[in-house]
């Protein structure tokens, strides 16, 4: 890899690096956290990157919005094999995996992230045996559904509602207004047949705040939604249009009580709630994701600072070769 580097470097970027009055690799090393992890990233990467699979044979840029997010679902498709082919997990690939690999969204990308962070950090030992496996397998895919037309990060006013059916002891789902659409989750609008849905608790008449659900919005063999959900695509958007992001409706959509994620608090059967030990459990794979957010900023950043260091190496305000006009 770095012969190649070497052989298409222009001459001002080599004399740059030439000049280079510190330890490079040990930098490198500080910033990846030891030696090891070094050598895991070079090698998962060198893996990823010099696989074919990810060659475009059109420009994304000049393919249709349809287009671009089938190639890229191909991508993220052989992604996912990959990765079970190769033993990597979905936490190792995160960390250290290449960025941009899908360079405009991944439309697995809530389902490798925040559907299995959510099962896992929300579920019981009983539930994670019951649906993880198929999630880790890509049995099937799912999203998280929580911000919603009316409500983006204003968690406590969601208007979906769960209200609990005594007498067949499930949940039903609705959305009472417009505002209530489940509106930009990614992955909902063409890839997802699961999510967990983030709705208002209501127990034997009271209100118990946001939780979450765990709910099939789309067959599994047809592909076709369940009657009672309405879902689908929002549109082309300015940037990362392969992720799908989508709306999502219910019309008194019921699911087996033990669809609610009850490793921190629980419905019983005869509607009685149970308390979490603390009321913000229930936000805690939004907590994960921001913390996600500031690593894959700083690993973009990386990519820009190297660009703009590498250009403004190269750059020259007057003629490239000198005398020549």
């Amino acid at each position: 890899m770095a012969n190649t580097r070497e052989r298409y470097c222009v001459e001002d970027l080599r004399k740059e690096r030439a000049s280079c009055n510190f330890n490079q690799e040990e930098l490198t090393n500080l910033i990846d956290g030891g030696k090891e992890f070094t050598d895991f990233r070079r090698k998962i990467n060198a893996s990823f990157l010099n696989d074919p699979a990810y060659d475009d044979e059109i420009p994304p840029d000049y393919l249709s919005h349809e287009d671009r997010y089938s190639n890229e679902l191909r991508k993220a498709c052989h992604t996912f094999l990959k990765l079970r082919n190769e033993n990597y997990t979905m936490e190792e690939f995160q960390s250290y995996g290449p960025t941009m690999l899908l360079k405009d969204g991944n439309p697995l990308a809530l389902h490798m992230g925040m559907f299995y962070d959510a099962l896992k950090g929300q579920c019981t030992e009983e539930q994670q045996q019951r649906w993880l496996g198929r999630v880790k397998r890509g049995e099937i895919i799912g999203t998280y559904a929580q911000t919603e037309l009316g409500h983006g990060t204003f968690v406590r006013g969601l208007e979906t509602t769960a209200t609990y059916d005594l007498r067949t002891q499930e949940f039903v789902l609705h959305s009472p207004t417009i505002t209530s659409t489940k509106w930009w989750p990614g992955c909902l609008g063409k890839t997802s047949s699961y999510a967990v849905v983030m709705a208002q608790l209501y127990s034997k008449g009271k209100c118990y705040g946001p939780h979450p659900f765990f709910v099939q919005l789309r067959d599994e063999k047809t592909h076709r939604s369940m009657p009672g959900v309405t879902l689908g695509e929002i549109g082309p958007r300015a940037g990362l249009n392969t992720n799908d992001n989508g709306f999502l409706r219910f019309n008194n959509y019921r699911i087996p009580r033990t669809n609610m994620l009850m490793k921190h608090s629980q419905v019983l059967k005869d509607g009685t709630y149970v308390k979490p030990g603390h009321a913000k459990l229930a936000y805690g794979t939004m907590v994960v994701t921001r913390v996600s957010l500031i690593f894959h900023s700083y690993k973009q950043l990386q990519r820009a600072v190297t660009i703009a260091t590498r250009y403004s190496a190269v750059r020259r305000q007057s003629e490239m070769v000198p005398g020549y006009v």
